[in-house]
């Protein structure tokens, strides 16, 4: 990062739209006919448990650039993706490489303290975002004192960075900071689904921030400046690492893979599709909260895959519990992965089938998810799967009845389990130097 002190100008900002398949977020579909082998939890024993991945594969996801005029290429590495506009970015814009996830506890009891943070927060973001250190110059100040910038991002270019900002229900809590009469009725608490496994260690949080970038170290600095500025009024609840992105936003793209193997999120809207994402992703003022307007909902879940499971099945047996081959990701029944699917080919209790949204009336959320390894569970398996992020309109007509129909039907769920959960209010975007995130709300 260059050391400079100048701040970047506000422009507006591309937003392109990663979004969940229509035909199911994870890749790969069944290749019809019966399966070729006994279902696996049976032969090794593995207690099934977890709703679907596919919850966020669902139907018609989205993928727009949210900033009118300019797009984001999507493989614009070292690229800076401008920080104003009508929507944060990280939600629309072009998935990237990497991600680090945090969710924050409010540790701090004065409304003041938090408006502050948020302010420094906002400043901060403006200037990584834009490849520049934090603060005056990086190392500047006083030699006693710690420096402004840790320093590892120093020399690194912005690597799209985009830093998102999201309040979840803790934080709208009666006696804490006012704001009880503030949230939204799309901010709902997440219903325990059948087979959920939750993790309080990895669930919740007063605050989160999603930091993507091209690059793991640029992302993770971003992270850590924010807890740093925060200490003695937020600490970090839980944090997530992550690879290997799971959509795309673009449909001329090559479709990513899941730690299953399977292409995830071929059937996701094109970025340039606005009509989508007002239907589906933006929140508005007509939904009842005028302060979120423009703004959007996230469903956060870390779903943990029975990897050593999944491995010892039969290619037949992946194919059908999917819905889709996979080689060439095609639709059962089809020869090529953007073939229409014919859901009746495949079987009842595919995944595809049922996170499809004419399976859930309609329902269509934004998928931007990432795989993750985590070491290994202390039996020598294996802590991997996908950390599922999925923004929509309303929690009330996206996620949730998706991931009702999969947890209760979902051939997947013997290999998967969701183990951690948290639901946030992501507020709209920065419009200029003067606005900071969470304005609107506590205004």
């Amino acid at each position: 990062m260059t050391k400079s002190t100048s701040q970047p100008a506000g422009t507006p900002e591309p937003q392109p739209i990663d979004g969940p398949s229509a035909d199911g977020p994870e890749v790969g579909a069944p290749a019809g006919g019966r399966r070729a082998a006994p279902s696996r939890r049976a032969v090794l024993g593995w207690g099934g448990a977890g709703l679907a991945l596919g919850a966020a594969a669902t139907g018609g996801a989205v993928a727009v650039f949210g900033g009118d005029p300019d797009v984001v290429p999507a493989g614009s590495t070292g690229a800076a993706v401008p920080f104003h506009g009508e929507h944060q970015a990280g939600i629309a814009t072009a998935v990237q490489d990497r991600l680090h996830f945090a969710a924050f506890d409010v540790t701090t009891k004065d409304r003041a303290e938090l408006v502050a943070l948020l302010k420094e927060w906002t400043l901060a973001a403006r200037l990584m975002t834009a490849g520049l250190p934090v603060g005056e110059g990086g190392f500047g100040g006083l030699p006693e004192a710690p420096p402004d910038d840790t320093g590892e991002a120093l020399g690194l270019k912005a690597s799209r960075l985009t830093l998102t900002v999201g309040f979840g229900p803790g934080l709208f809590a009666k006696d804490r900071f006012g704001l009880e009469g503030r949230r939204p009725a799309a901010l709902v608490d997440l219903e325990l689904f059948p087979g959920d496994n939750l993790d309080a260690a990895r669930s919740g949080g007063d605050l989160c921030v999603q930091a993507c970038a091209d690059d793991p170290q640029v992302a993770v600095h971003a992270i850590r400046q924010l807890a740093r500025i925060g200490f003695g009024r937020i600490a970090m609840r839980w944090s997530q690492l992550g690879f290997g992105k799971t959509s795309s936003t673009t449909p001329d793209a090559q479709t990513p893979r899941n730690m299953m193997g399977f292409k995830d999120g071929t059937r996701n809207v094109s970025g340039t599709d606005r009509e989508a994402l007002e239907k589906f992703v933006w929140a508005s003022a007509s939904d009842g909260s005028d302060w979120m307007a423009g703004g959007s909902y996230l469903v956060a879940r870390r779903i943990r895959m029975h990897i050593e499971t999944w491995d010892r099945t039969s290619l037949r047996e992946q194919e059908d519990i999917i819905g889709r081959d996979k080689g060439e990701g095609a639709p059962v029944g089809k020869s090529k992965e953007r073939d229409e699917p014919f859901l009746k080919a495949m079987k009842p209790d595919a995944h595809v089938r049922l996170a499809h949204p004419d399976t859930n009336g309609g329902a269509t959320i934004l998928r931007r998810g990432y795989s993750f390894t985590d070491g290994t569970d202390g039996l020598g398996r294996l802590d991997a799967g996908l950390f599922f992020l999925a923004y929509q309109r309303d929690v009330r007509k996206g996620f949730v009845p998706i991931q009702r129909e999969l947890a209760r039907k979902d051939s997947l769920n013997e290999y998967i389990q969701h183990v951690g959960s948290a639901v946030f209010a992501v507020p709209p975007g920065v419009r200029d130097k003067d606005d900071w995130w969470g304005r609107t709300l506590f205004a």
